[in-house]
């Protein structure tokens, strides 16, 4: 077995290690729960309201973009924060001293923020499926875009996540550089409203990220077709869908190696010491 092989399987181990470890893991558990009871909370709130002219009730509507908004807040700030405190602890150096020690570590944060994603999506999606009506219409076909749509939305948007942990300062930098942006992104892409009700501006903008067009593919695969009246141009736009997330994933497949490989040059015993002072000066 050739050594880059052998790294990958390393990795692959590592990663499902990690997932097991986070499941058994009280602060993890935590925030499992917390995401799914309040997400599952507003849902149920507003599970009388009518969402535009077509008579869907409100988490009918809502849940496949806010399935959307975890998976893209999942696989963007996950590896942001794994890459900005594994760099601080000096695990990274750990791994760039060892054989083709990059391609492992890298195997296994692929490995650890795909499976972390599963908990996340089906603490809320289980649930909804007992608690309210209608909420896949789009049969055994729905649930296979949905699939589809899974893999294409982490494609697009967790290399950014890595290219975001390599050169953020630190971890407790994230944050501000990481979760505000998707937040704010979040908020104007559709997620919890209809995107035509807001400023044609923030339409425009929203347009440009994956957020709202992985929100929008959802939404396709869980609503009946006459639900695309709340869409702009009264369209799934499927192709141009189609095209965004991909195009995302292309450039974020041909970025963030080249971050990584940067970021991994850089790494030395003083620059981890140099991390690890400034976050204890954080913590005084």
């Amino acid at each position: 077995m050739s050594a880059s092989r052998q790294a990958v399987r390393q990795g692959l181990r590592r990663g499902w290690t990690e997932f097991v470890q986070s499941l058994r893991s009280p602060q993890d558990q935590g925030f499992y729960l917390f995401t799914g009871v309040v997400t599952l909370g507003v849902l149920w709130i507003n599970r009388d309201n009518e969402v535009g002219t077509t008579g869907l009730a409100y988490p009918t509507f809502a849940l496949p973009s806010v399935l959307a908004a975890l998976l893209v807040f999942g696989v963007v700030i996950g590896p942001a924060y794994s890459l900005a405190m594994e760099r601080e602890d000096g695990t990274l150096l750990r791994h760039k001293a060892l054989p083709h020690g990059m391609e492992g570590y890298v195997t296994g944060q692929l490995t650890l923020q795909s499976l972390s994603l599963a908990p996340s999506l089906l603490i809320v999606l289980l649930p909804s499926l007992l608690l309210f009506d209608g909420v896949m219409q789009g049969g055994a076909g729905g649930w296979l875009a949905v699939l589809g749509l899974v893999v294409l939305g982490m494609l697009a948007t967790m290399p950014w996540g890595m290219v975001l942990g390599s050169v953020v300062p630190g971890v407790q930098k994230v944050g501000t550089w990481g979760m505000l942006p998707v937040i704010l992104l979040m908020a104007t892409s559709g997620v919890l409203v209809p995107i035509q009700a807001m400023w044609g501006w923030v339409q425009a903008v929203a347009q440009v990220f994956p957020v709202y067009w992985l929100g929008l593919g959802m939404r396709s695969a869980f609503l009946p077709p006459e639900a695309v009246v709340n869409e702009l141009g009264d369209s799934w736009r499927t192709g141009p869908m189609l095209l965004v997330l991909g195009a995302w994933a292309v450039a974020g497949l041909v970025v963030a190696p080249r971050v990584l490989r940067r970021m991994a040059r850089k790494q030395s015993g003083s620059t981890v010491e140099a991390a690890r002072e400034t976050a204890l000066q954080w913590v005084r």
